[in-house]
This record gives structure tokens, sequence and C-alpha cells, in this order.
């Protein structure tokens, strides 16, 4: 009996030592051979200003006939007696839920600032700064339909081993197969007026159809809600690690001096974003590993008033833009008060990392977005 209990206790203790041996030798291995489970939803909002987000409608502009046609019904809609609540009102989903479980940078209010760091301040250098981590203003300085030389993010990740074919891009704005250069980086894009291609589900079917039977108010940019429903079905059908989403209605309102519009858009874009963070949550591939990263790709003007409309270097402020960021590895901060001054060139690398990818050093620092 004890004979036997000797030899028990001694091939016990030799398991545990070559479990230790094994652990040494391959330990970091293993480690490093963990998948990374983490998804990203990386969503702009095309030229929407920070007084917007921050403050609400603006009381300048709500009530301007040179602006609204239905003065009466907007102030009923989104007008309140202070900025907290006026904000609330257009963008519920962010100020109800978001400030609950993430973060808001960019009211410059309480001392949060962010702005590009490139110096054209529209539209095509704002993209590419904020999907290849950097500024590019000797080629990328027009909105013109020219295949980006820069690598962007969805390119990075598509290389990757982990990331082959788990992209996606989607866009209103047509210059984003450009911008994302879909024929080099093998990235789907379905932007601008484009088709769901491949093996389709009824509901794309159908988009297909709809989207040339309903009136097109912009000849470059089509309604955000297909944009939005191209999305959820492609997500829903092969599931992408990385997705964008570039949403473009805002902008194009304010070029028109909609600010009726302008604000109605802004609001539906709120909606269709909490939308999409239920969706993920409900979804077992997405809920608990997706992380919300939402910004703008240039701001707009504020004096003299007609500036709203515009942007542009030659206009002052349309270089301040904000970030939102909520779900896996954010920590819940709210609305940012204390000072900092961060940078679009920064949203790329932030991407990266939580991919469980290397920044290049030419891109702006990761976010410190998990405290």
């Amino acid at each position: 009996m004890y004979i036997n209990n000797l030899i028990h206790c001694i091939s016990a203790r030799m398991k545990k030592l070559n479990f230790l041996i094994l652990l040494i030798l391959f330990g970091p291995v293993l480690i490093a051979q963990t998948p990374n489970t983490n998804r990203v939803i990386l969503i702009t909002l095309d030229g929407y200003r920070w007084q917007e987000l921050f403050t609400g409608a603006d009381p300048a502009l709500i009530a301007n006939p040179e602006y609204v046609h239905d003065s009466t019904g907007l102030k009923e809609e989104f007008w309140r007696p202070t900025a907290q609540q006026r904000r609330e009102a257009l963008m519920p989903f962010f100020w109800k839920e978001v400030t609950q479980m993430g973060q808001l940078h960019g009211n410059r209010n309480l001392g949060s600032l962010m702005n590009l760091t490139n110096s054209m301040w529209f539209s095509y250098p704002g993209y590419n700064e904020i999907l290849t981590g950097k500024a590019d203003d000797a080629r990328i300085n027009s909105n013109d339909k020219i295949p980006n030389p820069n690598v962007t993010v969805l390119e990075k990740y598509q290389n990757s081993e982990a990331g082959k074919d788990k992209v996606a891009a989607f866009g209103s704005w047509d210059v984003f197969p450009s911008i994302v250069n879909d024929i080099r980086s093998g990235v789907p894009v379905n932007a601008g007026y484009r088709k769901a291609t491949g093996d389709l589900s009824d509901r794309e079917l159908l988009l297909n159809e709809m989207q040339d039977q309903i009136p097109q108010p912009w000849g470059s940019v089509r309604n955000d809600a297909f944009t939005y429903q191209y999305t959820i079905e492609h997500m829903k059908k092969t599931h992408p690690n990385l997705v964008y989403i570039s949403f473009g209605e805002t902008d194009d309102f304010a070029h028109e001096g909609e600010y009726e519009h302008y604000l109605k858009s802004a609001r539906v874009t709120d909606d269709l974003i909490r939308r999409l963070w239920e969706f993920t949550q409900n979804d077992p591939y997405y809920s608990g590993k997706t992380t919300f990263l939402i910004t703008t790709d240039h701001g707009r003007g504020t004096q003299p008033l007609r500036t709203w409309q515009d942007h542009g270097n030659k206009v002052a402020g349309a270089d301040q833009v904000w970030l939102i960021a909520f779900g896996n590895g954010v920590a819940a901060k709210g609305e940012i008060s204390e000072g900092e001054q961060i940078y679009t060139n920064q949203v790329a690398s932030t991407v990266l990392t939580i991919l469980g990818m290397t920044p290049d050093s030419e891109m702006g620092s990761v976010l410190k977005l998990d405290r």
C-alpha cells in the first residue's frame, strides 16, 4: 500500500514538472498564437460640427429664415432651454447611452480639443488622415477620384492573416472607392450608387432595385439610409472584423444651407448608430468584442454665420473635429472635460492596435481609450 502511494505521488509530481517544462518552453508561443477576437466599427459623419454635437441646435440658425423653412416645427423638435437638453434632443443615443458607457472628445468649451493635422480641411484629405494615420498635403489636395497612393488601415488589415476577407467599407459618397483604393487593396467598397454584388439576400436585392427608383438628391452622394442598410445586411451575412461606414448627408445639407435637414439627418444618424450597436450586442460574433470609433472628416465655420455652410483652410474652425468611442476596451469616462489635445491622425493607429496589429511609426500615437 505504501509503495503504491509513493509511486502515485512521484508520478503526479513528474506530470507537474513536465507541464512546467512545457509551459516554459512553449508558453510564449502559445500566448502569441492566441487569436485576437476584437472587432472594430469605424464610422464618420461628414462635416458634422462639434458645436451641434456638444451643444445641440444653434440658436443663431434654428429660427433663421435664410436657412430654415419651418422654424416653429424645428424648434418644437430640437429647441430646449439649455445646451445639455438640446444636444440630448438632437442625439439621444449619444447623450443618454454612450455617455454612460464610453467617451466623447472634442467639446472645446470644456478644454477637450481635437484637430486635423492636414492643412486642407476638406473631405478627401480628412478621410485619408483618418484611414492612414497621416496627412499627405502634397498628394491628397483635392476631392478628385484619384486612387489613394497611401495604404489605409482597411488595406493593412485586409493583407494580414487575421483580416483576409474580413474587411468591408460602405459610404454615401462615390469617391470612397478611390480613397480606399479598392482595386489595389482588395477591400470591398459599396459607396455612392454602387449596388450589392455576389450571393445576395432578398433584402439586398430589394435595396439594389429601390436605389434606382428613389430620387437622387445629389449626383455623387446617396441617401445614408441605403448606406446603413447595405452595411447591416453585409454584416449579418459575412461578419467582417473591421467595418468602415461613412454617412454623408450632414455635409451636403449644410452646403445647401438646409439647416433643418442638417439637424434631422444628424438625428437619424444617431438612431442608425444605435441600431447598429444593438445589432452587435445581440450577435454572438460581435457581442462583447466590438469597439465603436466615430469621428468626422472636417469641421465647419461659425463666424461670419454663413460660413457654417463651408469648410476648407480659408474657413476658421474647419479643422476642429471630435471623437466618440464606446464598446469593448473603452473606459466609461463620459464627456471629456479635462484639458487635452488629440488629433485625427491618431485614429488609424488606435484601430490597428485594437485589432492586434502594430501601427506604422509615421502614424499618430495610439489613443489611450482603456483608461
